[in-house]
Parts: structure tokens; C-alpha cells; sequence
């Protein structure tokens, strides 16, 4: 069965609520001496991680009230500009850090929260210069909550996410891989028969000895592996109940109910569109929109 991208805005909203509490949660119990220390990512410590990630909240408030007003506003100045402001930001305390993170989440829940619903349908310039529908806009920012939870380096892996993300994270990436020229034809399939083509599956496929040496297809369970294309690493899975995390940056658990879910649903969203949004806010044991308890990190 070829899988294709079936998202709704109300599962966007879930995801990237979820996403946000988890990636603050990990923030919060990261130690002091975690922050400079490298991150995922080459050339970005945690702080740049972090500092990205307060920014690009700002980002989308800024695509959010282009929807809104109709008034052309980018999700940054410039390329330069943005590279400039995580820099900066990540030379500063780790309390200026988690203040920011959590404020500048804060603020773009409420600028969500204001979105009538009309403006939803609005068409926005994203930062590659592609317009894209303002419905796009959540699935961006969970996108970026749960991808770069995984790049902190302390713990979080791509395991941790929804499984219906992690089919549409499949279905975005394997469509970008595919579109690269030298890329060859392949598929992902999962144990339940899912599958993913990627690249022009009308190209002649490489021989099977080539095969076997260039590794061009992947199999297994739908999360992350050797043929994961979205530059992101993937770690080994927090064990549960454990005290110390993935290069021991956690210093303590953090009072989880304290956190607060970002993208809460707007008040003026149709009971049908609400519903929707809650049952994927539950679509998988454990994983629900609003903090987990300290017991299931």
C-alpha cells in the first residue's frame, strides 16, 4: 500500500502542541553545563539549537499574521538576519535561553489562538520562496519542535513521535529526496505493508549486486533509520525511569503539569474540527498533546 500525505489542521495543531511540550520538558532538564556542549547538529551547540528554535517561533508568528492581514510579512528579514540572531542567542545565560524558548512559544499560541478561521485559507511565501496554504504554517513549527528535540542530543529519539507524523514526515521527505537528480529509484516499506517510493520509479533499478552494495532501498518499522533524509541523527531512545540522560545533560525532572501545550486550539474552530484535534491529540498510548508525566521519559 503506497502511503500519501493526509494531515489535517487539526492534527498539525496536536502534533505541534505536542512537539512543543516535549521539547520544552527536555529543555527544562537539561543542566546548566548542557547548553554549550555540541548538539546534533555540526557546528551548533545546544544553545543554538534552542535559540534557532525561539526564533523560529517568532518566524511563524510573522507567516501567521501575513494570513491574517494580508500584509506581505516574511518569516525573517533575511537569510543573514537569521543566521545573526541564533548566533547572538546562543552566547546567552541558559536562563535567558529558557526564558526565550518558553515566551516566544507562548507568544505564537496566542497569535494561533487569534486566527479566525477564514484566514486559515490564506496562501503565504515560505523561506524557500514556495507559497504554501497558512494551514501548512502549524505543521511547520511541529516539524521543527520534534526534529530538533532529537538534534538537543540528550535522549529524544524520532521514536517518540506520533506514528501518523512519522507517516507524513515519510511521505514529505521521500517526495524532496525523490526530486534530487542523482537520486535512485527506491522504496520504504514498513512491516504492515506500507510503502514509500522515492526518486522516478520508472528509472531502471541498479542491478542486485549494486544493490547490495549501494543499499538502495530500506525496510522496517516506520521511524528512524540509516535512510532517514532529513539531515537530523538519530539517537537511542530515552530509557524510561532513568536518571540520567544521553551524555548525561539532564539535572533533574521538572514538574511536566507546569508545562504549557503550545497551539491550543482556537475557541472559534467548529465542534467538528475540535474533536478531530483531540483524537489525534490521543491517537497513540501515552503520547497525548499535553505533557507527559516524568514516568514515561
Amino acid at each position: 500500500m503506497t502511503t500519501g500525505g493526509t494531515r489535517t489542521l487539526a492534527q498539525s495543531l496536536a502534533w505541534a502542541g505536542d512537539g512543543a511540550a516535549h521539547l520544552r520538558g527536555l529543555m527544562t532538564r537539561m543542566g546548566d553545563d548542557a547548553f554549550p556542549a555540541p548538539s546534533a547538529l555540526p557546528g551548533w551547540s545546544r544553545a543554538h539549537v534552542l535559540s534557532h528554535v525561539a526564533r523560529n517561533a517568532d518566524g511563524m508568528i510573522n507567516l501567521l499574521t501575513w494570513a491574517r492581514t494580508g500584509v506581505p510579512t516574511p518569516a525573517y528579514a533575511s537569510r543573514e538576519a537569521r543566521e545573526a540572531a541564533i548566533q547572538e542567542g546562543s552566547k546567552r545565560s541558559p536562563a535567558e535561553i529558557r526564558a526565550d524558548v518558553v515566551a516566544s512559544s507562548d507568544r505564537l499560541a496566542d497569535v494561533v489562538r487569534a486566527m479566525p478561521r477564514s484566514a486559515w485559507s490564506a496562501h503565504i511565501t515560505n523561506v524557500q520562496g514556495r507559497e504554501i496554504p497558512a494551514t501548512d504554517i502549524p505543521w511547520m513549527r511541529a516539524r521543527e519542535m520534534w526534529i530538533h528535540a532529537v538534534d538537543l542530543d540528550v535522549g529524544a529519539s524520532f521514536s517518540d513521535l506520533p506514528a501518523p507524523m512519522v507517516a507524513e514526515l515519510l511521505t514529505e521527505v521521500s517526495a524532496s529526496l525523490g526530486e534530487r537528480p542523482e537520486c535512485p529509484p527506491l522504496r520504504l516499506v514498513t512491516p504492515d505493508g506500507r510503502a514509500w517510493p522515492v526518486g522516478d520509479q520508472t528509472r531502471p533499478r541498479p542491478s542486485p549486486a549494486r544493490r547490495r552494495s549501494s543499499s538502495p532501498g530500506c525496510s522496517g518499522a516506520a521511524t528512524v533509520g540509516p535512510c532517514w533524509p532529513t539531515g537530523a541523527a538519530s539517537f537511542p531512545p530515552f530509557r524510561p525511569g532513568s536518571s540520567v540522560s544521553h551524555r548525561g545533560a539532564f539535572a533533574e525532572r521538572p514538574d511536566f503539569d507546569a508545562v504549557r501545550a503550545e497551539f491550543a486550539l482556537p475557541e472559534a474552530f467548529p465542534p467538528d474540527v475540535l474533536a478531530e484535534a483531540e483524537l489525534a491529540a490521543v491517537e497513540r498510548p501515552g503520547h497525548g498533546r499535553t505533557a507527559r508525566p516524568p514516568s514515561s521519559w
